[in-house]
């Protein structure tokens, strides 16, 4: 007898239904697991302004590891909280469980009403929201610019603001290679930065420059700055994902790593990644330091250039992919290979749906997302990036070269400002 059919599940994830409390029951347990598994890294948390504080407030936090969920809990005790999670999670991890420890699922860089309206609805019950609104890990250790809509937001629910700034999540474990290192210490600042007073004063404006500011930061100098020697003999490999071109001979995707070095395999320039995070040259067989030693230096390089691509109309992605799925928190659906194409329109991704016969073709104009999510190694699968409407999520995963998660998100980000940018100045023309 043969093995007998998964089934597959293809009703979309019900973003209307109410998010539970956090079970009571379960919490001491969440802080204990937190707890234990923070303390190797010396967690140290800052509180400022949050005295006599109690629910309902917002927190918005950064987003640099999976860590980021184990510091949170411990930052808002003796308090429970709801979280704002992606459905990877619900579906790793299982949906009763995820909605026990209290998160809101939705999809990365769409426009959610019905997120919107649960979030509210946690204020109105004396809640705790946190959610971290860069939507991503940090690819260098860097902050990511925040979307307009975290201050309106914020001005929409009404309560207090706080934020959460952690240093030495990404440095313990970065996306591009996880493996945790154990010279990493974490730090993190609980911040009230508006009391519900002053929320009502400030501007929309006001609110997300004070936020950027709050939740700013640059692992490598916080690394640097503080002497944190990271001792790991395969530091640096991975991190050619995120630093894809050669600042030597300008090359892109011959970038390798090995140990604690990257080097470009078409002329050879090599760098070392030292303990406290430098990117130091070695042509002509010593140590050099340059305007690349700083990591997020090389990144934003990078970013640059891709600007610069498009400026010129040279920049355009016309690749096959490999398309996995996630309607829901069940499973993940293989829908075989795609394309996808990439350019100043934005994206067009092309598939046969599941139970289809005929193609079908999505389009995400530039202004649709402010960004993309990029991964480095999906669940060993290889780097990808998602693309998502509101009731499914499409992991698109390589079959071609020329397709990095890096520049495609450069591209993505830059594609939407200039959009921006294009429709506010119509606006103030008519």
């Amino acid at each position: 007898m043969g093995k007998k059919k998964k089934k597959i599940d293809t009703k979309p994830f019900d973003r209307k239904r109410i998010p539970p409390k956090q079970n009571l029951f379960f919490m001491p347990l969440i802080w204990l697991i937190c707890k234990v598994i923070t303390a190797p890294a010396k967690l140290k948390i800052t509180k400022v302004n949050m005295k006599g504080l109690k629910p309902p407030y917002l927190v918005l936090g950064t987003h640099q590891s999976f860590n980021d969920f184990l510091v949170s809990p411990l930052a808002v005790f003796p308090h429970r909280a709801n979280y704002v999670s992606e459905l990877e999670g619900f579906e790793n991890y299982g949906e009763w469980l995820y909605r026990q420890v209290g998160c809101l699922g939705t999809r990365k860089f769409v426009n959610d009403i019905s997120l919107i309206k649960n979030i509210k609805l946690i204020m109105k019950r004396n809640g705790i929201l946190i959610m971290y609104p860069e939507a991503r890990y940090a690819n260098v250790g860097t902050s990511s610019r925040l979307p307009e809509s975290v201050g309106k937001l914020a001005k929409y629910l009404d309560v207090p603001l706080v934020t959460l700034n952690m240093r030495g999540n990404y440095l313990q474990s970065p996306i591009w290679n996880l493996t945790i290192r154990k010279q990493a210490r974490i730090d993190a600042t609980i911040t009230q930065i508006y009391t519900r007073e002053q929320l009502r004063k400030a501007s929309v404006d006001e609110i997300n420059e004070k936020l950027a500011q709050y939740l700013s930061y640059d692992e490598y100098k916080y690394q640097y700055d503080t002497k944190m020697s990271i001792t790991y003999d395969k530091r640096a490999e991975g991190i050619e994902m995120p630093l894809y071109r050669c600042p030597k001979c300008e090359t892109e995707f011959m970038m390798k790593t090995k140990g604690a070095e990257i080097f470009c395999e078409k002329c050879g320039h090599r760098r070392l990644m030292t303990e406290l995070g430098r990117m130091v040259s070695l042509d002509d067989g010593k140590e050099t330091d340059d305007c690349f030693s700083h990591i997020p230096d090389w990144y934003e390089w990078e970013r640059k250039c891709v600007i610069a691509e498009i400026e010129l109309g040279k920049y355009m992605l016309d690749t096959r992919v490999h398309i996995e799925s996630l309607p829901n928190a069940v499973n993940f659906i293989d829908l075989g290979e795609g394309r996808l194409i990439h350019n100043n329109n934005g994206f067009t991704l092309t598939f046969t749906d599941y139970g289809q016969s005929t193609p079908t073709t999505l389009e995400f104009s530039p202004l649709s997302m402010t960004s993309v999510h990029t991964e480095y190694s999906y669940r060993g699968k290889g780097q990808c990036i998602t693309l998502s409407t509101l009731d499914n999520t499409y992991f698109l995963f390589p079959l071609e070269k020329g397709f990095n998660a890096t520049k495609i998100q450069f591209a993505a980000e830059y594609l939407y400002e200039r959009e921006k940018e294009k429709s506010h100045n119509y606006c103030k023309k008519i």
